[in-house]
């Protein structure tokens, strides 16, 4: 697997969710180091205008294959056979869209395809499997960072799906014989160009472009550890090549920042107002999330190093290119 930071050159790297905002610029960074990356993903970018967005920097690239196939339903040994990484980010997103009917899309997107991937995995003897997990696991906390060892007590649908498939994955990393190994990253908060569309910074940024009020929920006290995009895949790449040991992982920041000062940052990066409708908070929203770091500094001598408003300023310049009509 070669060192701690990165898969060598020519290891085959198979990144589950790649037509999505994390799995993308994962398998760019991956295949940017050598790797070759086979990207697997439900969604057809033939006729899904954000997935082909997202994989326009990869399809036809050198070393990228692009297998749109279903986890819950397609045949997984034969393109998983022969992996030395498997990056699972393939799951259904949003906490606001897990109640109700949505719930059964939840559970078989996020923990029966989970499932199958581990089977697969262990069957055919793939040393390492990386979970994206999520920090909404922990739910409402009091305040003080969350550790991995700490409680749990997801507050929605979608926050027990990604509990649970953590844990499936784990224990099958303990089965006997077994020699598939498993880090699970509970990333906090991940923004940056791409981002998917109902995500916070992104109505945020947007909102402020182009003068159309986005919905505040709640009263802008919420608090959140926001994380930029290339600091969580420099940790998921890490955490591909990191020593033979099965484990959870924060990847944050370690500092929160208040939703009412997102809007002042992006007021001041763009020069407008944002523009909002205040709207009470919804089921499973969370009063704070920040992550403790110890544990993933030790465990892969990981380091977020992008700040908030450089990282907004980031996706500013990715929107305005999309978005903003005239711009360049």
């Amino acid at each position: 697997m070669g060192s701690a930071e990165t898969p060598v050159a020519g290891a085959r790297v198979v990144v589950t969710g790649a037509a999505g905002f994390i799995g993308s610029h994962l398998a760019e960074a991956v295949g940017a180091r050598g790797a070759t990356v086979l990207g697997v993903d439900r969604r057809d970018p033939s006729s899904d205008a954000n997935a082909a967005a997202n994989l326009r920097e990869l399809l036809g690239s050198s070393g990228f294959t692009y297998l749109r196939a279903d986890l819950r339903r397609a045949a997984l040994e034969p393109f998983l056979e022969g992996a030395d990484v498997i990056f699972h980010l393939a799951a259904r997103a949003s906490v606001r869209e897990s109640w109700g009917d949505n719930f059964e899309e939840y559970a078989t997107a996020n923990l029966c395809a989970t499932q199958r991937v581990m089977e697969a995995a262990v069957r055919l003897r793939v040393p390492r499997v990386v979970v994206a997990s999520s920090s909404s696991v922990y739910g409402r906390t009091d305040g003080t960072p969350s550790r991995e060892t700490g409680p749990v007590l997801p507050a929605s649908p979608y926050a027990v799906t990604k509990l649970a498939a953590e844990q499936l994955a784990l224990a099958h990393a303990m089965r006997a014989g077994s020699v598939t190994t498993v880090i699970a990253l509970r990333y906090f908060s991940v923004f940056g160009p791409r981002q998917r569309a109902d995500m916070f910074i992104h109505r945020v940024l947007r909102a402020a472009l182009d003068g159309q009020p986005m919905r505040l929920f709640g009263d802008g006290s919420r608090r959140r550890d926001f994380t930029y995009v290339s600091d969580v895949v420099a940790a998921t790449v890490a955490a591909g090549a990191a020593p033979p040991r099965s484990q959870v992982l924060n990847v944050g920041t370690g500092h929160r920042t208040a939703l009412s000062e997102v809007l002042a940052v992006a007021a001041d990066l763009t020069g407008a107002p944002v523009p909002v409708v205040v709207d009470r908070g919804s089921d499973g929203d969370v009063r704070d999330t920040l992550a403790d770091l110890t544990a993933v500094r030790a465990a892969l001598g990981w380091e977020p190093e992008v700040d908030l408003a450089a990282g907004m300023s980031q996706q500013i310049a990715q929107l305005r290119k999309e978005f903003v009509p005239g711009a360049a």
